[in-house]
């Protein structure tokens, strides 16, 4: 018996049939229904800087994503001197990362360029949109900072000594107070263990200090269950004054005299996903607080912060969609089974082009609403119209868009198979983010009855949202079929809230329809109609009916790596 020299017979590992990987390109240039809203929807001018952006996140932040995910925050109590210091250290990555967004004004963009550039929202949709799709963890405190500005205008002199720290465009992560740092960044308190989404429950309390009212001092005590990005240096906060009044304000990591404010970390929390971000319990002894708007008026002063926050909800979940989609279709393309490269068989080109018409649709649907904020932004009653809309459009998205992205998240895994289910794709993330924003900032049956609180007491609030619907009246009838019915379902007031998750998802479809008919190719407008309107889909995706282009729909979402 003869036996091969080594090297030979026993050489075992030629890779073949495995995709390139997907890094080295452009992701906002890659994703076509994002640059065509761009355009159309008032941002153009940002072109530049989303390419940037998109150079970016396709090239060095994708291991940036996976280092600050592998290698998550710490909590530091206290020096080694037994000092109380209640910081959180991070891995370089996670740095790098928020240097990016901060640098490109990701989390400041509308307060900084709202004088200088119409459609500021849009912009700074599109540069959200696209970085977050490689590592969204950093965008907690990207998005609390966005979100902050507009609440803490309630209370003028707040806003002036804050507004420019936390809208500069250097990031700073220096545990030192606020006036001896070059930005800053701001958080949320609001859940407490015993109310969750019932803030009324909260329990913490403020003491005046001096005579109280609104931009007064106050000393806060209490316990907040999830305060993410406890590394921030400003928080809005949720406490009754009286024990009653339920009422907003501003509480910074450090006091105005330079002291460490009594704001203590408790533990981390160890969650399923979102693993990069620090989110903590929090122990309030005293702390230093400024009230922000009227005693009492907690929850309209710090709803404006939340509005914001749930745009961003439908943002990173259009984003997560995207990148899902990315991974599936490139490694589609690239990988043979049973003698076809899989993109070219029936069944997988049925799924990948569903899960391709569901991410264009919620692409299209957060720009639409970034546009709603710009416009109601403005003067008129164009603006008031925006307002109405914008109101009862964010929470119907903010439901629909989050909803559908773990389950979009679980078959784009299916797609790569074993792969798909091994960290370094980078999908188990993905299915592990997917969640949250269902979550955070409401979760499904809160933004359902948000809903119906807005149709009840948002005056003019239904008839925007109908007037955005009858811009395509007449478009197609499988539309119309379907915006006659909404309109039934909404003019009947018997057991509405238990019908709430069904009414709302009429809503989110009518509305995605609408965006469809007018911006989409019709390969994919014909998919989405016909699927999501007409009855022709099953209960998960994958299950298109026949005579669609699926070939086309997948082309348009597929990224080309440069050549």
């Amino acid at each position: 018996m003869s036996i091969a020299p080594p090297g030979e017979s026993h050489a075992t590992h030629a890779v073949t049939n495995q995709p390139p990987p997907l890094e080295g390109l452009d992701l906002f240039s890659e994703n076509r229904p994002l640059v065509e809203a761009l355009e159309r929807e008032g941002g153009s001018w940002a072109k530049a800087e989303a390419q940037m952006v998109g150079e970016i996140a396709g090239g060095d932040a994708i291991q940036w994503g996976f280092e600050a995910n592998e290698n998550p925050p710490r909590l530091k109590t206290h020096d080694r001197f037994g000092n109380r210091v209640d910081q959180v250290e991070f891995h370089p990555s996670w740095h790098k990362l928020m240097a990016t967004s901060v640098g490109h004004a990701i989390h400041a963009l509308p307060w900084r360029d709202a004088g200088e550039h119409q459609g500021a929202h849009v912009a700074r949709t599109a540069l959200s949109l696209t970085f977050s799709q490689v590592e969204a963890g950093h965008g907690c405190p990207i998005t609390m900072t966005f979100a902050s500005v507009p609440a803490l205008r309630a209370q003028p002199e707040a806003a002036a000594v804050w507004e420019e720290r936390l809208t500069s465009a250097q990031y700073d992560p220096r545990d030192l107070p606020a006036d001896q740092k070059t930005g800053a960044l701001c958080g949320m308190g609001m859940t407490e263990k015993q109310g969750g989404s019932d803030v009324r429950a909260n329990a913490t309390v403020a003491r005046a200090v001096g005579g109280g009212g609104a931009g007064g001092e106050y000393e806060l005590t209490g316990h907040k269950w999830f305060c993410s990005a406890p590394m921030c240096d400003l928080f809005l906060m949720l406490a009754k004054i009286d024990g009653e009044q339920l009422s907003c304000f501003a509480v910074p990591r450090w006091r105005p005299d330079g002291t460490r404010n009594a704001f203590h970390l408790q533990r981390l929390k160890d969650k399923l996903g979102n693993r990069s971000n620090a989110s903590s319990e929090v122990e309030l002894r005293a702390a230093y607080g400024q009230l922000i708007g009227e005693p009492g008026r907690g929850v309209p002063t710090i709803i404006e912060m939340v509005n914001h926050t749930r745009l961003d909800c439908v943002i990173g979940s259009a984003a997560g969609m995207r990148w899902a989609v990315s991974l599936a279709t490139h490694h589609a393309a690239h990988r043979s089974a049973f003698g076809r490269l899989l993109i070219e068989q029936p069944l997988m080109a049925n799924m990948l082009a569903d899960l391709c018409v569901e991410s264009e649709a919620a692409t299209l649907s957060a720009m639409r609403l970034a546009r709603a904020y710009d416009e109601a932004a403005a003067d008129g009653p164009a603006a008031l119209q925006a307002q109405r809309f914008k109101r009862i459009a964010t929470a119907v998205m903010k439901y629909w868009v989050c909803k559908r992205n773990a389950p979009l998240a679980a078959e784009a895994v299916e797609v790569l198979g074993g792969n798909g289910y091994v960290e370094e794709s980078g999908l188990p993330r993905l299915y592990r983010e997917a969640p949250l924003n269902s979550i955070w900032e409401g979760s499904g049956n809160v933004m359902c009855l948000d809903v119906l609180r807005a149709l009840a007491r948002e005056e003019g609030a239904l008839d925007a949202f109908l007037a955005e619907l009858a811009i395509t009246d007449g478009a197609d009838p499988r539309l119309d079929a379907h915006v006659a019915g909404l309109r039934r379902e909404l003019a009947d007031p018997v057991d509405v809230e238990l019908r709430a998750r069904r009414l709302v998802e009429a809503m989110a479809l009518a509305l995605q329809g609408s965006l469809v008919v007018r911006h989409s190719p019709p390969a994919v407008a014909e998919a989405f109609l016909a699927s999501r309107l007409a009855g022709g889909h099953g209960a998960v995706f994958g299950t298109l009916p026949r005579g669609l282009d699926l070939a086309a729909i997948v082309d348009r979402a597929r990224p080309q790596l440069p050549s």
